[in-house]
């Protein structure tokens, strides 16, 4: 098509109004709040700052490192312990604990709902003396630097729209996912890497994984330049990051120029914001053909560091090479590492898989902590871990005293937090003898995501974007708090 005759199509009454509105109101924004929001970004800007007014107060937390156990990991055989299970080995749950609330499909059907203990041994851990399964024992290291929440809930009971309400606050999707909306709002202190990046790595391939999908690290209706960046565990760690062969740095940054110079004047005749994106964007990517190689050469590493992380630590696409690397991007600047570990969903088999689970997470998420920490990051980094929900007491499918499944239950579970506003070495909130039930200091997912939000400067209810006629939050519509007895 004739592009002139295209620009005149496109000239149509609502089009010439819409461009005039977008244009005014972005000349009088920039001059309330002195910046100059008509031009794109040059060359040597930052291309991504924060919100004017951001962060609300000061920060505890410059960054954070969600390390998501996709799947829902087991309350009952990690963190929640209940002794006393072991007296009602395969006996009925009493309808009395239940309650009449939902289950699944998966288990609905049967006739019986035995409870099943957990297998493995607990103790208490640290000064804090933290329960803590045998399956974690490096996790039992860095009690002292936690505060174990044993008290969250959630609205969902399938892994879908739970993972897509623990990552966006909703189970509909197509809303922004908590790094979206943290890097949104705070922008990028790293001018060469992104402000949000996404590992998901390999898994015990005998797991029972869950498919995952982008929407997990989208930025729903924001602008998409706060998208989730993937790093890839083969092959190049982003595609076409490398310039192909013949094409040196020098034409690549000709060429950038040249593209970048057409996508003002689209800028400058449109208004769309998506062209200020794809000029940022283009920018960023020609950083990172630097950037990323540097990131990922772990050659300045100590020998001492890699043996703290496994065996693992050196291959590329595992869980201790991504625990490794959220740590270095944190020291480059990076606001938001989202790293989702698969295999979690156990409803058969559990005591041999989630074996291999926790093989793959234990020590290096230990080791993540302890490495910020001794080298002074941990104060400004909040560390969070936890599943979509948790697991049901009674076993799915056969029970015996070695062998159990479990349902999903999301009527409580655990998360842990360590870091930046997180009291160190306390256990918060309490569940019933049969971990079915909240009995002490409830905890909702968007609650815990108001505490996030709280720790790195952000007031949730300041915090909004317009949308489909409503001012969305990342916490929801409905009123929430942040978790005070937390916060240090």
């Amino acid at each position: 098509m004739n592009p002139a005759h295209l620009f005149h199509q496109l000239q149509t009454r609502r089009r010439f109004f819409e461009g005039a509105g977008l244009k005014l109101g972005g000349i009088a924004l920039a001059n309330l709040v002195g910046r100059n929001l008509t031009a794109a970004p040059t060359r040597g800007q930052n291309v991504h700052p924060a919100l004017p007014g951001f962060p609300h107060f000061a920060p505890k937390a410059k960054h954070i490192i969600y390390l998501h156990l996709n799947g829902a990991p087991s309350q009952l055989d990690l963190f929640d312990y209940k002794p006393q299970l072991h007296e009602h080995f395969d006996k009925e749950l009493p309808d009395s604990i239940r309650n009449g609330q939902r289950i699944t499909t998966m288990t609905s059907g049967q006739s019986r709902f035995p409870v099943a203990p957990s297998r493995f041994a607990f103790k208490q851990c640290g000064q804090a003396g933290i329960w803590m399964s045998e399956l974690v024992p490096h996790m039992r290291e860095i009690a002292d630097d936690i505060t174990m929440i044993k008290s969250v809930h959630t609205d969902a009971i399938n892994h879908d729209p739970a993972c897509t309400f623990v990552m966006t606050g909703s189970e509909v999707p197509g809303k922004p996912s908590l790094g979206s909306w943290i890097s949104y709002g705070l922008g990028n202190a790293s001018q060469d890497l992104p402000a949000f990046v996404v590992f998901t790595p390999t898994f015990p391939k005998a797991s029972q994984a869950q498919a995952l999908f982008t929407r997990m690290w989208s930025s729903g209706f924001l602008p998409t330049k706060y998208d989730g960046v993937a790093l890839r565990g083969s092959g190049d760690p982003v595609l076409y990051v490398k310039n192909p062969p013949g094409v040196n740095a020098g034409d690549r940054r000709t060429m950038l120029d040249a593209l970048n110079r057409l996508n003002q004047k689209t800028w400058q005749r449109f208004g769309d914001p998506e062209t200020q994106t794809r000029i940022t964007q283009y920018e960023m990517a020609f950083r990172m053909q630097s950037s990323v190689p540097e990131l990922t050469d772990l050659g300045s590493e100590s020998k001492a560091t890699l043996e703290m992380y496994g065996p693992e630590v050196t291959k590329p696409g595992t869980y201790a090479h991504s625990a490794i690397l959220a740590r270095r991007l944190v020291e480059r600047g990076v606001r938001v590492v989202q790293v989702l570990h698969r295999g979690w969903d156990q409803h058969g088999n559990l005591p041999n898989l989630i074996k291999g689970q926790c093989m793959d997470v234990d020590q290096p998420t230990a080791a993540l902590l302890k490495d910020l920490k001794g080298r002074g990051l941990l104060n400004d980094t909040l560390i969070v871990l936890g599943g979509e929900f948790g697991r049901t007491v009674y076993s799915q499918g056969k029970l015996t005293k070695e062998n159990y499944g479990r349902d999903h239950h999301p009527r409580n579970f655990c998360m842990w937090m360590a870091g930046g506003g997180i009291k160190a070495g306390m256990t918060y909130g309490e569940t019933d003898d049969f971990s079915y039930n909240v009995t002490e200091s409830p905890v909702h997912l968007n609650e815990l995501n108001a505490t996030i939000l709280h720790c790195l400067g952000i007031d949730h209810r300041r915090f909004s974007f317009p949308f489909q006629g409503l001012e969305q939050r990342l916490t929801g519509v409905e009123e929430v708090d942040v978790v005070n007895d937390i916060l240090a």
